[in-house]
């Protein structure tokens, strides 16, 4: 039987390769992943307690770590929001948890999608990070649909040190992010 390989293993072993690919002179030029960072809105949710409860168990259990509320930094009156206001939740993951959430993502998540036909290219801006719209965080395993009451979206920005966009398609590829092909 295979062993199946994780993000970071993927990482680890074609961390030369990658560098040959590049033509960068010293292995710590490398571009690799720096942190991932998932946030949600909460406008329409905000005077539910209820609501913002589960989002933010949803958040802690689908992360392994507490949500951050983020309060709006000036009023608009069109929106009906004001100063100080709790707007959304956010969760910046490093380290062990940040791999752990990546291999969740593309092996159990993503593919969990309906009509998924990968990753757009176009999600990856040209400072090198990917940028993935979820619309709903019952795609995630840790989630019973079943026992969700108010569904909500996610925006998962995964932070790399690539300078470029071709540069960081080349490590998403490499790490096994499922891309789609440009025509």
């Amino acid at each position: 039987m295979s062993k199946i390989t994780t993000i970071r293993e993927r990482y680890n072993n074609s961390i030369e390769t990658l560098q040959k690919e590049l033509g960068l002179s010293n292995v710590m030029l490398v571009p690799r992943i720096e942190k991932v960072v998932i946030n949600t809105g909460i406008g329409k949710f905000y005077k539910n307690k209820e609501a913002m409860t589960e989002i933010e168990q949803a958040l802690k259990n689908i992360t392994g770590q507490q949500p951050l509320k983020t309060k709006a930094r000036q009023s608009i009156a069109g929106f009906k929001i004001r100063e100080g206001q709790d707007v959304g939740m956010k969760v910046t993951l490093h380290g062990a948890r940040m791999w752990d959430f990546l291999n969740r993502l593309v092996a159990a998540a993503l593919p969990r999608v309906r009509d998924f036909q990968g990753i757009e290219m176009r999600v990856i801006d040209e400072g090198g990070n990917l940028n993935i719209g979820i619309k709903e965080h019952v795609i995630f395993p840790e989630i019973i649909a079943e026992q969700v009451k108010n569904p909500f979206g996610l925006q998962v920005t995964i932070v790399s040190t690539a300078d470029n966009k071709e540069d960081a398609q080349k490590l998403f590829k490499l790490l096994g992010f499922p891309l789609q092909e440009e025509e």
